[in-house]
């Protein structure tokens, strides 16, 4: 395929070059005229010639002339540069995709085997679609606070048990990589799903730029991945909100193509963004043709590494990750940074940096911070390194330490309680707020995911155990963590499935 072009992109181009009246939506005409001069102003009038609605003859709809229209050509074109059947693009992120993805499922069953550390818009989307889960652990490194992946026989025990409990997997949902940049056997997971009969789904929201470089692991939809959520923006340079879902060429790819063409078409937009989807075409062609530039961007990387493993108060987490069978490779445009011995928290640091030098790092743990580069980008490292070291020797860093003194290691992670409903009734049931004592033994209505490792806790239809309830508080307690999805920051109470009266 022409990989040289951007169709969707250029036929925008044409239409603004048109220079047409728009008597229809949006509402700013595409135009500064009027009330739009701030906004125009704020983003450029060029920007808003080219946001422009669907249905558009030569854009979206086929002419005459040309009955593939300039956006099956942009699609066609992603599908083959991440080696899959078909893609979709999206305008609601890669939550979108997982909801797609798990309402697409649900057409070849109603249990899947999910990693229990998966994104909340797929528990979005189990709920929605009344679908009964099972769930396969990752790794976890304690130390970091940090969930990673599944390995191949973990997948294997898991698959081979939900059998045994009556409930074969229809589907199976993994992650990679991981938040920190682990990547799994993606490989090895399908041969194993696809041995039980289920496709393999992979999360692989932070790996849009996969498949794009040597020094890169591999596209997940050309090893054997049978639905593949990318998240483009994140660092393959297209907009916010932007991102993709590819179908893999494998042996459910004749089910899962219909089953996800609805899906799609329940999640997404009526007014889908040519921005974003313009964004997509480009980003595309910019990864397909810059192997050059994302390869400066390793080799920064890899630099940047260097320095970090030069300041004996700082070391590079990554470096550990063949401690975990489930850890095959690891992304390069990734560096999480251990800063335990500095004897400050990362959460402390990953804000003095912003506050001081406009240094914005992805996130950060109570031991860790973690960079994230976008493909073919070098941000400043000497100017990132300068100011974590002067954060680290800051008279408020002595402070801060004083205040700080020993970090308390969290309880262990509690088993998930027994589940009593599905999900989707556990959400949906009438409900009542008892105190955290009086929920033990109670089904939960919520979601509650502790972090660290941002592993959920407890699902909707889940019997709340006293261990979830202690490491819940502990975590809380912490000036480290916190619950998400919890009615208020102490978890001193909870949501639960209200009892019939006697």
């Amino acid at each position: 395929m022409d990989h040289s072009v951007t169709p969707y992109a250029d036929a925008l181009d044409r239409y603004v070059d048109s220079n047409p009246v728009q008597l229809m939506v949006p509402g700013h005409g595409g135009t500064d005229r009027g009330i739009s001069g701030r906004l125009a102003g704020f983003i450029g009038e060029r920007t808003l010639h080219l946001d422009v609605p669907m249905l558009i003859d030569g854009i979206d709809l086929p002419t005459k002339e040309h009955p593939r229209t300039p956006l099956d050509q942009a699609l066609e074109l992603a599908a083959d540069a991440w080696g899959a059947r078909r893609t979709w693009f999206l305008t609601n992120g890669a939550s979108q995709a997982n909801r797609t993805v798990a309402l697409a499922v649900r057409g070849l069953g109603e249990h899947v085997l999910q990693q229990r550390s998966a994104h909340s818009s797929f528990s979005d989307g189990v709920l929605v679609a009344g679908i009964t889960p099972s769930y396969v652990f990752p790794t976890v490194d304690e130390r970091h606070g940090m969930s990673h992946g599944v390995s191949p026989a973990a997948l294997d025990e898991a698959l081979g048990r939900a059998a045994r409990d009556g409930r074969p997997a229809s589907a199976v949902y993994v992650i990679s990589p991981s938040y920190f940049g682990s990547v799994a056997d993606v490989r090895g997971l399908a041969d194993v799903a696809h041995r039980h009969g289920a496709p393999l789904i992979v999360d692989g929201a932070w790996g849009p730029h996969f498949g794009f470089h040597p020094e890169l692991p591999e596209s997940p939809a050309r090893l054997g991945a049978d639905l593949v959520v990318s998240s483009t923006h994140k660092l393959a340079g297209s907009l916010t909100q932007s991102a993709m879902l590819h179908l893999g060429d494998g042996p459910f790819a004749d089910r899962l193509e219909p089953l996800v063409e609805r899906a799609f078409s329940m999640t997404a937009s009526t007014s889908t963004s040519a921005l974003l989807r313009a964004s997509l075409d480009i980003a595309r062609h910019a990864l397909v043709n810059g192997t050059e530039e994302i390869g400066r961007s390793i080799e920064g990387a890899k630099e940047f590494r260097e320095m970090i493993r030069r300041d004996p108060r700082f070391a590079v987490v990554s470096d550990g990750f063949d401690r975990f069978p489930d850890i095959v490779e690891t992304d390069l445009l990734r560096v999480p940074i251990d800063v335990s011995a500095t004897g400050l928290s990362g959460h402390w640091l990953r804000q003095r940096v912003i506050d001081t030098h406009g240094v914005y790092f992805e996130m950060s743990t109570a031991t860790s911070l973690v960079a994230v580069i976008g493909a073919g980008k070098r941000p400043d490292y000497a100017l990132t390194l300068r100011a974590l070291v002067e954060a680290v020797e800051s008279p408020e860093a002595d402070a801060e330490r004083a205040l700080r003194g020993a970090a308390e290691a969290f309880p262990a992670l509690p088993a998930p309680g027994r589940m009593r409903l599905t999900p989707r009734d556990g959400f949906f049931g009438e409900t009542e707020v008892v105190s955290a004592e009086e929920a033990i033994g109670r089904i939960s209505a919520d979601t509650l995911a502790a972090y660290p490792p941002g592993i959920p806790n407890v699902m909707p239809g889940e019997e709340i155990t006293p261990e979830a309830v202690a490491f819940l508080r502990a975590v809380a307690a912490s000036p480290t963590g916190y619950v998400r999805g919890a009615i208020d920051p102490a978890v001193g109470s909870f949501r639960v499935i209200r009892e019939p009266a006697d």
